[in-house]
């Protein structure tokens, strides 16, 4: 459980949660700024197109990171029929936020390796780096996910025939409960099924560190 590290080491607990909240802000902000440039100004009068974290962060979603080790933003507002690409335009939106957190990981590998050879293993803005790299790399992929809510789905959706659309609306309905299902099992039952997902590409990226 997150919470812990606060009371064994309170600077560790203090570099995750600045990356969580560092990756949760890029990744709603692009979706803001996606939907913004397509037409749609929904996030933009909302007060969503700002790198202020405060307008990003959920409570609810936050409170269950630091009690659950899983939470989630606060979504992003938009009217896709006033996106320029009927079709394609939230499927672009949705894969604007895993994309800024994938910039995100390549930025971050560029410094890391260049504070590599300078900076010890165990200084703070070096495992600060490490964080921001391995929690914009979760997020982005865990987003990726096929599921309602998550973006996949809206690149699914978009992907699919029309007349497939019966499944898109029973998924729409059931997605949720079936996220949170996997995510139970994932987190309190031991299944580790996200974690074989996620330890792929993390070894993927340990190559390039």
């Amino acid at each position: 459980m997150l919470l812990n590290l606060l009371f064994q080491t309170p600077q560790m607990f203090l570099v995750i949660i600045l990356a969580i909240v560092y990756a949760l802000t890029i990744h709603e902000f692009a979706h803001a700024a996606a939907a913004t440039y397509l037409g749609d100004n929904t996030a933009k009068y909302s007060g969503r197109l700002t790198f202020n974290p405060l307008a990003h962060l959920e409570f609810f979603g936050t409170l269950m990171l630091l009690l659950a080790g899983f939470g989630w933003g606060r979504p992003v507002p938009v009217n896709v029929y006033n996106l320029k690409w009927r079709r394609f335009g939230e499927l672009a939106v949705s894969l604007a936020g895993p994309l800024s957190n994938f910039i995100s990981v390549f930025f971050f590998i560029i410094i890391f390796r260049f504070l590599d050879p300078i900076l010890p293993y165990d200084n703070l803005l070096f495992v600060f780096l490490a964080q921001l790299i391995l929690i914009n790399l979760i997020l982005g992929i865990f987003n990726l996910i096929p599921i309602p809510p998550l973006d996949g789905s809206k690149v699914l959706f978009a992907l699919l025939p029309d007349h497939l659309s019966d499944f898109k609306r029973r998924l729409s309905i059931n997605g949720p409960w079936i996220l949170l299902i996997l995510l139970i099992m994932d987190n309190l039952l031991g299944f580790n099924i996200f974690g074989h997902i996620f330890d792929f590409f993390i070894r993927f990226i340990n190559l390039f560190l």
